[in-house]
């Protein structure tokens, strides 16, 4: 089996400086190691990759590495795996990575390919969790940021979380028309944002469904206790959160920011979400938690 590595050098806080060292040392793989330079480039770098008949190629960096890797390698027969090195790298903790670059290496060691779901909004790849709304927003303004991190996502958060107004949000799907008010709906095919911010606690990423989690409008001196909630796995269980689950939606809304996987995109107001059952080879250590 021959794997290529795909650094995304400016990925994160940085814990990837060095790793071409700790891949040597503890890799019993066959492999090459490549970098990005610029947006783009893990996609045509992963596209290569396929050409080349590269069995696996690892995403080094976070979930928007993840995201540029997935848009070439899904409907592939190359499979795609991930070492976490991103500011929250959701992706690879939902499929059990370690967060120990290290620890993380010797995984590969006895990872297994698998077949998940894959899923496009307005025809656009993702594979873990994107949405609408206030993670949208806070996504947009994290991308301008010259100083990465999960602490400054963090304080982003703390600085917009009372100020932003929930939105109007007109849904469609499986015959079905819903008005609903929210700061936010993910469409969830994996579970977490990153680092154990769990918006999808039921997610599962081979079920052929997406799970649509929306966060009503609710008195804002209780978003501490949602937040929360999220940080534990247990955002379900709040009256204020209804999670739907369907294979395709129609969202109809003001609002054009959304975010695919961390990374945000404008786009008209009607989006449509849908899963692509089956169509994207992991390289994961033990499957889904």
């Amino acid at each position: 089996m021959k794997i290529r590595f795909i650094v995304n050098p400016i990925s994160g806080t940085g814990k990837q400086r060095g790793i071409e060292a700790v891949i040597e040392e503890y890799t019993d793989f066959e492999y090459d190691t490549v970098f990005t330079n610029k947006s783009g480039d893990a996609t045509r770098l992963s596209q290569i990759a396929i050409d080349e008949k590269i069995d696996v190629v690892i995403a080094v960096g976070g979930d928007g590495t993840v995201n540029e890797c997935a848009k070439a390698i899904i409907g592939s027969k190359t499979a795609l795996g991930v070492i976490p090195c991103g500011s929250g790298n959701g992706f690879a903790f939902h499929f059990g990575m370690k967060k120990d670059i290290t620890k993380a290496i010797l995984q590969l060691n006895s990872c297994t390919i698998s077949v998940i779901d894959s899923c496009t909004a307005n025809n656009i790849p993702f594979v873990n969790v994107s949405g609408i709304g206030f993670d949208a927003h806070i996504a947009h303004l994290f991308s301008d940021l010259k100083e990465r991190g999960f602490l400054n996502y963090l304080k982003l958060i703390k600085n917009e979380i009372f100020t932003y107004k929930a939105k109007d949000y007109q849904l469609n799907y499986i015959g079905k028309s819903k008005d609903v008010k929210a700061y936010l709906i993910a469409f969830a095919n994996a579970s977490q944002y990153g680092n154990d911010f769990c918006i999808a606690p039921k997610a599962n990423a081979s079920d052929g469904l997406i799970d649509f989690v929306i966060i009503k409008e609710m008195p804002k001196w209780k978003i501490p206790f949602i937040l929360y909630q999220v940080s534990k796995g247990k955002v379900h269980l709040s009256k204020y959160v209804e999670i739907i689950q369907t294979n395709e939606m129609l969202i109809n809304s003001k609002n054009n920011i959304i975010h695919l996987d961390g990374e945000p995109l404008e786009c008209k107001n009607l989006i449509t979400i849908k899963v692509k059952p089956k169509t994207l080879k992991i390289f994961m250590p033990y499957g889904e938690r």
